[in-house]
């Protein structure tokens, strides 16, 4: 930050004191000029440390009052007067002027000449350019990262940021492409109310527009070469500095080129996320980590896998994703495996980003997707998440609940989620179609499949079972006697229970599957 009085006076080489004016101790110095004159005043621009030997500041309370008032009226922010040319203390003059105007009064000794004032006040003032210009140079980095990563959402996000206001990117329509801060709604207004209003469309151009609560609106043309491409915006409560002013244009340049990327630059861009994704899925940790890098991920990066299955054509529902991870702000790797779709993603966002992608995914394709999600991995094991990933996607299809994390599910599903319908009749016709032909041609109403499923479920207690299904107990045992008959085998045997039981839970699944579908 640049120097203050307070800061200057506790120079520890230069030996001053502040004596009056405490109240303007923390005025900024842009400044420090030596000057003689008995009115300085129209020499001055303004921001000046004044420093005097006194020669000129008059004799009397009232001409050093006046001479201190002039310094005010000049914009000046202090006065150091020497003690060791003409005076050998700060006159009592000065002082009541400084202190009844609040204009700092810096006494300075008679071993510290002007000179190392002003160094050191100069000194300051490089080192507070230098850092004005770091801080400028580090923010162009973070914003390539962001516009690298996320595209021109997270760029407006990374500038919002930076400037501590809103901002939004609209088309030359004003559609909104992208916004981020609490005053977007507000903003959108100004740039509709008129603000693009005599915007160059062959250059870039900018204008300013006053709002309702006393704030503006910077508005800023962006295209490239003859073509224009929308408009930046940003809500302003005061004057911009230099180094945001900097920023802004360095993000206008960004916003301009990625809106001026070729369709044929985007789709090759998805093509190496593919094929990044791909050789990760193979090749693991043997992936050149500069390719992970450009996708903001390197090998100690912490993912989750996303499968998304019933997506219909592949084309449509990779543009559709590429649309709203760019709108997410977030790194992502994604490729189809199998018939599946799947994303790759940084583990702190996955509870947030995953719903939100299936849900507008699901919306845009127009169509109910399954959707799945693996364990925490780190980038090179992502393999394994997605496996896991994939049969909770498809368990998912066969479920009510279609986002499925593969942690929840549970064994029985973890079995027969992976399974096709085909095999679920399968499974579920081998052991219970004869139970179903028997009720059918005895009109049992379905009794023997309900009674197999309470005994199993009460762990072949067969009067807790009975009481379940409120029938005598010796109506159960006769019935699971049946059972046993028809389909040849000892219901107190545990692989016999275990078997007939992963074939209820497929007709479950399967029955669960035909409500989802309907």
């Amino acid at each position: 930050m640049a120097i203050t009085v307070r800061r200057l006076s506790q120079h520890n080489k230069l030996g001053l004191t502040l004596v009056a004016g405490l109240d303007g101790a923390d005025r900024l110095i842009t400044w420090a000029h030596a000057i003689e004159l008995a009115d300085p005043a129209p020499w001055l621009s303004g921001g000046e440390l004044i420093m005097t030997t006194g020669l000129n500041i008059g004799s009397t309370q009232e001409e050093q009052f006046n001479y201190v008032a002039s310094l005010v009226q000049a914009g000046s922010v202090a006065l150091a007067f020497d003690t060791g040319t003409t005076f050998s203390d700060v006159p009592e003059g000065i002082r009541a002027a400084g202190d009844s105007l609040g204009f700092p009064i810096l006494k300075v000794p008679a071993s510290t000449p002007f000179i190392a004032i002003t160094r050191a006040v100069i000194d300051d003032l490089t080192a507070d350019q230098l850092r004005s210009v770091q801080k400028v140079v580090d923010q162009q980095g973070t914003f390539a990262r962001a516009t690298l990563r996320g595209g021109v959402p997270a760029l407006v996000q990374a500038l919002a940021r930076a400037l501590s206001s809103t901002v939004l990117v609209v088309d030359t329509e004003h559609r909104v492409l992208a916004q981020y801060g609490t005053a977007t709604t507000r903003l959108l207004t100004s740039v509709l109310e008129g603000g693009t209003h005599g915007l160059g469309r062959q250059r870039q151009t900018s204008r300013v527009v006053g709002d309702d609560d006393g704030g503006y609106c910077m508005i800023q043309s962006v295209g490239a070469s003859q073509e224009l491409f929308g408009y930046l915006a940003v809500h302003l409560h005061g004057p911009m500095s230099p180094s945001d002013r900097l920023l802004t244009a360095h993000a206008v340049s960004l916003i301009s080129i990625e809106l001026a990327k070729p369709a044929e630059l985007v789709e090759a861009e998805q093509r190496l996320r593919t094929s990044v994704t791909r050789l990760l899925l193979e090749f693991g940790d043997t992936v050149d980590s500069s390719l992970l890098r450009y996708f903001g991920f390197d090998t100690a990066s912490m993912v989750s896998a996303l499968a998304f299955t019933d997506i219909g054509a592949l084309l449509p529902a990779e543009r559709q994703a590429n649309q709203v991870l760019g709108a997410e702000q977030v790194p992502y790797l994604m490729s189809t495996v199998d018939a599946e779709l799947v994303v790759i993603i940084p583990i702190d966002v996955v509870d947030v980003v995953g719903p939100r992608l299936n849900h507008r995914l699901g919306a845009q394709l127009q169509r109910p997707l399954g959707a799945g999600v693996g364990r925490p991995v780190t980038l090179p094991d992502v393999a394994l998440s997605v496996r896991q990933a994939v049969t909770a996607a498809r368990a998912a299809r066969l479920q009510t609940q279609r986002y499925v994390e593969f942690a929840k599910l549970g064994a029985f599903t973890l079995l027969l989620g992976a399974q096709s319908p085909g095999d679920l009749m399968a499974l579920s016709d081998s052991l219970l179609a004869v139970l179903d032909d028997y009720d059918r041609s005895h009109a049992t109403g379905g009794h023997l499949v309900t009674t197999l499923t309470a005994f199993l479920e009460h762990n072949g207690q067969t009067e807790v079972a009975a009481a379940h299904l409120s029938v005598h107990r010796h109506t159960m045992r006769n019935r699971i006697q049946k059972i046993a008959e028809l389909l040849d085998r000892d219901l107190d045997s545990a692989h016999v229970r275990a078997d007939l039981w992963l074939a209820l839970q497929a007709r479950q699944l399967l029955a669960t599957q035909v409500t989802v579908m309907s």
